[in-house]
């Protein structure tokens, strides 16, 4: 199942595309058009506080690819026929978290490169760097799930946008992806110190050794632990959310 999936990727290559247009952008515009007005607590350039936020909004975004090769499995009757082969039922599911891994690291492996291009650097080591891989790719692990739910319960692929975008866009928003959650104002800067996105933001850049580590706020000195503890939350609401979904599709 993990090698259809991938397989499918492959024979799709304006997918990809979509999805890797999306951060790039956000690179170019924020980096270089809104970047000379961008303030970093406690110095730094701006493109080096930024990259580590658009690793983790990449992340994300890759819900939409789950939740939509779900849905259209679920729509053209995939699921109903893998049934009746001799084939274990949590196949699907697992293959495509599988598949999702894999199209991460390619993901982050191809954003590393765009962003050393545009003058980010990682200062602390290569096992730092390779442990903040892990927490992408752990975040990621989490928001397949996520995904799955909701392209078992999206109509047909077509709405599976409307669902998906909703949710994702302020969860990238109010965050300190873009802007620390310090210069936002104070309600809104506490849901932001508190969003998944910002744990892992935080504790990746503290990893790579980039600006913008400052906030004396309980989220802030604990990303590290958040940034493992929100996505093992994750997966265990909603690990168990895509099996019950899945076994009803029967019913």
């Amino acid at each position: 199942m993990t090698g259809r999936y991938l397989r499918h990727v492959i024979r799709a290559p304006e997918e990809l595309v979509i999805y890797f247009s999306l951060p790039i952008m956000f690179v170019l515009v924020f980096g270089y058009v809104f970047g000379s007005g961008m303030q970093v607590p406690g110095g730094g350039g701006y493109r080096e506080f930024l990259l580590p936020g658009v690793f983790v909004m990449t992340m994300l975004y890759g819900i939409g690819a789950t939740a939509t090769a779900i849905a259209t499995d679920v729509g053209r009757g995939v699921i109903d026929r893998f049934r009746s082969m001799p084939m274990a039922r949590s196949a699907l599911m697992t293959g495509r978290a599988a598949a999702d891994q894999v199209r991460a690291l390619l993901e982050v492996t191809a954003l590393v490169v765009c962003g050393m291009l545009v003058g980010w650097d990682w200062h602390r080591g290569i096992g730092n760097m390779l442990l903040g891989i892990g927490l992408l790719l752990l975040l990621r692990l989490a928001l397949s799930w996520v995904g799955m739910v909701f392209g078992l319960i999206a109509p047909n692929p077509d709405t599976v946008a409307v669902i998906v975008f909703p949710l994702a866009f302020p969860l990238s928003a109010v965050s300190n992806v873009f802007v620390a959650p310090e210069l936002m104002p104070g309600w809104l800067g506490t849901i932001a110190a508190w969003n998944p996105m910002s744990a892992t933001t935080t504790a990746i850049r503290e990893l790579f050794g980039n600006p913008g580590i400052a906030g004396d706020s309980w989220p802030a000195q604990h990303a590290m632990f958040l940034a493992v503890a929100w996505p093992v939350l994750l997966i265990a609401v909603f690990a168990p959310l895509a099996v019950y979904r899945y076994r009803r599709l029967s019913r």
